[in-house]
């Protein structure tokens, strides 16, 4: 039987903290509860109103995030319930019973273009990940239904999936102005049919050579000990360009620094990879800053697609 575990991560709103756990607890419905009374569907959610500082709970497909008064805080309190969280999914008790669910939050799917004319973004209104997970051909998704799907239409070439969006790369056979309704609305429909984005496995797998999983980033940076100065560069990287990055449909891991050249290798992935100017332009971007910010502590930059 899985034993479940849990990771606390910060949101931007400083009441809300999510609980991210090694397993799915829903397949693609997401719950949001105001009061105890309203959780009847959700005997976990139930049993976390008994606490007094809990004003909202979330539940989605791989974490419980939940929202609190003001009068406590979160570094006081997140622990205990990150263990009585864990603690009761390691009953086997449901998280969700079959009487009285909600009705589904309705899915809807927008399409943004990207500056690599070979990829679309498409955005969800509800989260599909929490780690990003890069596909490079349908051999690769035994761990995505939803990247097999879109593997099955022949002008896919790589699928790129993250937070709550799908990025799609297409061979030059097909143009986005003709597929781009279809890709949106076998996305949407796949969502609300409750079919599941990732499986299980996802959720437990490091590094694979299907790239799943955080690539090389999740893996390496368990693994190997940075310095001082390799951890001030993955800083800057999350802080600043990350985000940027991934508005534009894509991703940013940082790879290695060569301490005699002082040259520091990063991949980029989704969106970015391949495309015509993103090399260039992320990696004269990414160059500057950190010379900027590290004061000479770095000479350039290599970009490669992951």
């Amino acid at each position: 039987m899985l034993q479940f575990n849990i990771d606390i991560t910060q949101t931007s709103n400083q009441n809300i903290v999510k609980f991210i756990v090694n397993s799915f607890l829903t397949r693609s419905t997401s719950y949001e509860f105001k009061n105890i009374d309203e959780a009847k569907a959700s005997p976990l959610a139930q049993q976390l109103f008994y606490l007094p500082f809990v004003k909202t709970v979330y539940i989605t497909q791989n974490f419980v995030a939940i929202e609190k008064f003001d009068i406590v805080e979160w570094k006081d309190v997140q622990e205990e319930v990150a263990e009585s969280i864990v603690e009761y999914l390691n009953t086997g008790k449901p998280v969700i019973t079959e009487t009285d669910i909600p009705k589904k939050i309705p899915v809807s799917i927008y399409a943004e273009s990207t500056p690599n004319p070979a990829v679309m973004k498409f955005v969800a209104n509800k989260p599909m990940a929490t780690g990003t997970f890069e596909f490079k051909n349908i051999e690769d998704t035994a761990h995505s239904p939803l990247a097999k799907a879109l593997f099955n239409f022949p002008f896919v070439k790589e699928v790129f999936i993250s937070g709550n969006f799908v990025s799609v790369m297409i061979f030059n056979m097909a143009e986005w102005e003709e597929i781009s309704m279809e890709i949106r609305e076998f996305i949407r429909k796949f969502i609300e049919d409750g079919k599941p984005v990732l499986n299980d496995d996802a959720m437990n797998t490091t590094n694979t050579a299907s790239t799943i999983s955080s690539t090389k980033e999740s893996s390496e940076q368990t693994v190997k000990v940075h310095t001082d100065l390799e951890k001030e560069i993955i800083s800057i990287l999350d802080e600043y360009v990350k985000p940027a990055v991934a508005r534009d449909g894509g991703h940013i891991l940082f790879d290695s620094f060569n301490e005699d050249t002082k040259t520091v290798k990063v991949i980029l992935q989704g969106a970015c990879s391949g495309c015509p100017s993103s090399t260039i332009t992320l990696k004269n971007g990414i160059e500057t800053m950190l010379k900027e910010m590290l004061h000479g502590q770095i000479n350039s930059v290599v970009a490669i697609n992951g």
